[in-house]
């Protein structure tokens, strides 16, 4: 069911309302056959609109959403009469939603903020009535203007996960295990690589009340900048994590090369990445000694902050919450 419930990128035709047309019509009144032109203006076509909704967390509700076709706008009507507006279609997404054109890759816009909207594809304008081009030398103008074509075109929504913290590391790390130790988060747990498919949140409770959000993430893999395993499906998620966690396994091989692997993906990926603020977690490490403690430390970056945790018997994890504090403010 994981797999099935969390959806992080849809494909949608989108149609917006064409204008309406503009009228012409000239009154004419018992006393006056030519009472001069009172042909109203044309509606607007109807919008596409994208509205932030902070209750959701996928874009699921989507998934068979597949054609959105917004209504035209009404003709204009004799007596100055203006036509009514399409009605828009309000599309509600979760927040780090990502709005795209597919056919040049585009970015429209984003939502961050639950309740921002903006118009996604907008509907034609309506057409002007003959009213509006009577001048004292043409009185009695034959003309008004048709309404403006709506636009249509494939569109692509993207989910990118918004948390203060997201953790990295490769397939059965300890990632799931650290989330669920430090957070109310119940992430499927297993001892097999890629348990987790997609991203897990958690909220973590920090000192006096305060508290911010941890994402776990799927696995990386060597290979991901190119699409290996589950590629950029992951990776487009840490772009908007303030903070990187990541976590290494003490009884990893070489964890120096473990970091340098990790380092290269997401640079490879994105170089901005690499401006963000890091955090080392040696995961696992409640059976080492001091000794195996300063030989570890050696390996790691000497201008990256690490700790050494244990998630089952929660050695380290109030000095991680504290550093990720600090890191954060």
């Amino acid at each position: 069911m994981e797999k099935s419930n969390f959806v992080d990128q849809i494909r949608v035709f989108c149609k917006s309302g064409h204008g309406g047309a503009g009228s012409k019509h000239f009154m004419r009144t018992k006393f006056n056959a030519m009472a001069g032109p009172d042909g109203g203006d044309g509606g607007r076509g109807g919008h596409i609109v994208l509205r932030g909704n902070k209750n959701l967390w996928t874009l699921l509700h989507l998934r068979y959403y597949k054609n959105v076709i917004a209504e035209n706008g009404q003709g204009g009507n004799k007596n100055n009469m203006t036509g009514r507006d399409g009605e828009d279609i309000i599309i509600e997404v979760p927040l780090g939603t990502v709005a795209m054109d597919e056919e040049t890759g585009n970015k429209d816009g984003e939502i961050l903020e639950d309740g921002q909207e903006f118009v996604w594809v907008k509907g034609g304008r309506g057409g002007l009535g003959n009213k509006n081009f009577a001048t004292a030398t043409n009185q009695a103008p034959e003309y008004a203007q048709p309404g403006e074509p709506g636009s249509e075109g494939w569109k692509v929504l993207e989910l990118k996960v918004l948390a203060d913290v997201g953790l990295v590391g490769f397939p059965n790390a300890g990632k799931s295990t650290l989330l669920s130790s430090i957070t109310a988060a119940k992430p499927k747990i297993a001892d097999y690589a890629f348990t987790t498919l997609t991203p897990q949140l958690g909220m973590v409770e920090y000192r006096e009340g305060r508290s911010f959000c941890m994402a776990d993430l799927p696995g990386i893999i060597e290979g991901a900048a190119e699409g290996r395993g589950l590629g950029h499906r992951f990776l487009r998620h840490i772009e908007r994590n303030p903070v990187l966690l990541f976590l290494i396994p003490a009884d990893s091989n070489n964890h120096r090369e473990d970091l340098e692997v990790l380092f290269s993906e997401l640079e490879q990926y994105n170089e901005e990445l690499m401006d963000k603020k890091f955090v080392i977690a040696v995961s696992k490490s409640d059976m080492l000694d001091d000794e195996l403690k300063a030989a570890i430390t050696a390996e790691l970056p000497k201008d990256i902050p690490h700790v050494f945790i244990s998630s089952v018997s929660g050695t380290g994890l109030q000095e991680l919450k504290d550093l990720l504090w600090k890191e954060l403010n």
